[in-house]
């Protein structure tokens, strides 16, 4: 499948002004049920692929592209037209590009010259501050570049980082990140929140923070972990966020704390202020350590107040219940099914690559999935769990038609030649095509040299 077809040009549409084909189809493919825009007049028959062993809700089809865009989409027992162009994918499976909704953009790719001395999160924390310095205009914009240039090669087609949001850092970083979000237009959809502690918003400074966020479309955000005033300082974000119509997006009981409530209060106070933005809450580690009965109160909370949850499986994983020479007990890794049989919206994402979050990772939205199925054994059945990556966190982003496949939509997708998820998770997938307005993109990732010179230093401008 790697060998692309001849009348399939490739290129990084649309922003190079690439012409697509007018027409083509592609054949005998597979795609995730949960994935398929069903709001559409169209009706597909649902083959019966569900059964053992692979317990997989996929659908035989073929697909038609038009002028970018997805034209049809019928059973594969149904012929195509004859004289179509056709690309027989031979049972591969195709899904929607990938939508990444958690990610630390300014800190990507420190790792090689600011590591973790011990693996910790308290160590993070302190590399992190020492690496700020370093953080000049032109090295940020070389290492955010390079983080979304992999993670576009990967078929990611919108992401959301979290800023480190105080004093001139944080005005830079938002600068650069305006700057990146212009020249990726077309390609990546970017947003960004700012990342501050919660004490901040009982500041003189809270309020510039929540102006320069309006300034750039970006969202509020925070850290939320037991502190004094902590409910106090929650109120006083939602009240700055209400004011300047701006939506939420924070980071919550990162932690094996059992007294760790955080997500808790942001629903209790979603409520109280009836408030009309959006909500989401990233990591919620908490919640794998505390009594059912809490669990089962928090989640009833949390699905009446309309939030939705981001779990951060890879630095989660990483990062919680480490101690030297031991192994820890617990995965850190929130409670997905709880959360998903609750009615919450809940997406998986990347967070830190590279960096002394996490030491590892590629931007690749995959990766995430096949290891969010592992550590939270999603998989018997797989059900809606590939919505996690696509169409999930799209809604999160306010991206109506991103992270699914439908009549009408822009053919942005990711081919494989794993013919089922069992086939998909088993092998790395290096050989995937990405579709960008049905233009095959080249898929070249930038090489780690290209940072030799800003991370020692030298050429940082």
């Amino acid at each position: 499948m790697t060998r692309l077809p001849d009348f399939l040009p490739t290129g990084s549409p649309p922003a190079d002004g690439l012409s697509t084909p007018d027409r083509y189809w592609l054949t005998h493919i597979r795609i995730p049920l949960c994935c398929l825009d069903r709001s559409v007049s169209w009706k597909i028959p649902i083959p019966s692929l569900a059964v053992p062993p692979w317990r997989e809700e996929l659908v035989a089809a073929h697909l038609e592209v038009r002028q970018g865009q997805i034209g049809a989409i019928i059973p594969a027992s149904q012929p195509v037209p004859e004289e179509a162009l056709t690309w027989d994918l031979r049972q591969g499976l195709v899904w929607p590009c990938f939508v990444d909704s958690h990610t630390h953009l300014d800190k990507a790719h420190i790792w090689p010259r600011q590591a973790n001395p011990d693996g910790t999160f308290g160590a993070a924390i302190t590399a992190v501050r020492q690496d700020y310095p370093r953080w000049s205009a032109a090295e940020l914009q070389q290492r955010m570049d390079f983080a979304l240039r992999c993670s576009y090669a990967h078929g990611t087609q919108a992401l959301r980082t979290h800023l480190d949001s105080l004093g001139p850092q944080g005005e830079l970083s938002w600068a650069v990140l305006d700057d990146l979000r212009r020249q990726w237009a077309g390609r990546l959809t970017l947003q960004a929140v700012a990342l501050v502690g919660m004490e901040v918003y009982e500041t003189p400074i809270a309020a510039e923070l929540a102006d320069r966020v309006a300034q750039y479309g970006g969202l509020l955000g925070g850290v939320l972990y037991p502190q004094p005033r902590l409910r106090e300082r929650i109120d006083a974000a939602f009240r700055l966020a209400q004011e300047r119509g701006l939506d939420l997006d924070v980071h919550v009981d990162e932690s094996l704390d059992p007294e760790a409530k955080g997500l808790r209060w942001m629903a209790e106070a979603k409520l109280r202020h009836n408030f009309s933005g959006q909500v989401t809450c990233g990591h919620a580690c908490s919640l794998s350590v505390q009594p059912e009965d809490q669990v089962a109160q928090t989640l009833a909370l949390v699905k009446q107040a309309d939030m939705a949850v981001i779990s951060l499986p890879l630095c989660n994983a990483y990062l919680q219940d480490r101690q030297a020479g031991r192994m820890p007990r617990y995965r850190g890794v929130t409670l997905l099914p709880e959360l998903a049989q609750a009615g919450v919206p809940v997406a998986l994402a990347s967070d830190n690559c590279r960096d002394p979050f996490f030491a590892y990772g590629d931007h690749d939205m995959l990766e995430v999935f096949n290891q969010g199925v592992r550590l939270g054994q999603l998989d018997a059945p797989f059900g809606t769990w590939p919505q996690a990556v696509t169409t999930t966190p799209a809604r999160i982003l306010g991206l109506p038609q991103g992270g699914q496949i439908g009549v009408g939509q822009a053919a942005d997708l990711v081919l494989f030649k794993a013919r089922s998820l069992n086939e998909l998770l088993s092998r790395p997938q290096s050989d995937r095509v990405v579709l960008r307005h049905g233009v095959a993109i080249d898929r070249t990732l930038p090489d780690y040299a290209e940072l030799d010179e800003v991370l020692s230093g030298r050429g940082m401008g």
